[in-house]
């Protein structure tokens, strides 16, 4: 598929089928991250993978914001260090993950942890590492599949402005 057809495609999966990914995909996965870009090229993540399947229902209860880890085969928990800016270089990496995964016919989506604590109570990760967000991957169910869903994004007239503010497309 090209990168547009999987950009076009791709969408936010948080059920998933009750089928394992192989290592080889997960790996697939977690390389697509490592080649991400990172703000002067720090890298200053670290993965926390994740295919226990009481860990992932762990912190789908804890999370808040992630739910959908409980019925993941695979997560990932991304640790950036306190005091670093996480926005850019957390965005670049969930999105190659998730259009990497996509790429292998693994759904995605990305969430965030609300407490925590409670994250690093199961995962026993350092103090000094915070999870900036976590991603579930899982195959799609069958009703997941299919042609994108009409009128679900805006129009590029509504959000692109040309030159300076209220200019539309030409």
């Amino acid at each position: 598929m090209s990168i547009q057809d999987l950009i076009r495609t791709k969408r936010a999966v948080r059920d998933f089928v009750k089928q394992p990914i192989s290592s080889e995909v997960q790996l697939a996965i977690l390389e697509a991250g490592r080649r991400a870009p990172s703000a002067m090229n720090r890298q200053p993540w670290t993965f926390l993978a994740l295919t226990d399947p009481e860990k992932l229902e762990q912190l789908g209860e804890v999370s808040g914001h992630a739910g959908h880890l409980a019925n993941a085969a695979f997560g990932i928990v991304l640790l950036i260090p306190e005091g670093h800016w996480p926005v850019f270089d957390a965005g670049q990496v969930s999105a190659y993950m998730q259009l990497a995964a996509w790429d292998l016919g693994v759904a995605s989506c990305v969430g965030s942890f609300v407490d925590p604590a409670a994250a690093r109570a199961i995962l026993e990760y350092p103090e000094e590492l915070r999870p900036v967000c976590c991603l579930s991957f899982g195959y799609p169910p069958k009703d997941a599949e299919g042609p994108p869903r009409r009128g679900g994004r805006k129009l590029l007239h509504e959000i692109v402005h040309w030159n300076k503010w209220g200019t539309t497309l030409p």
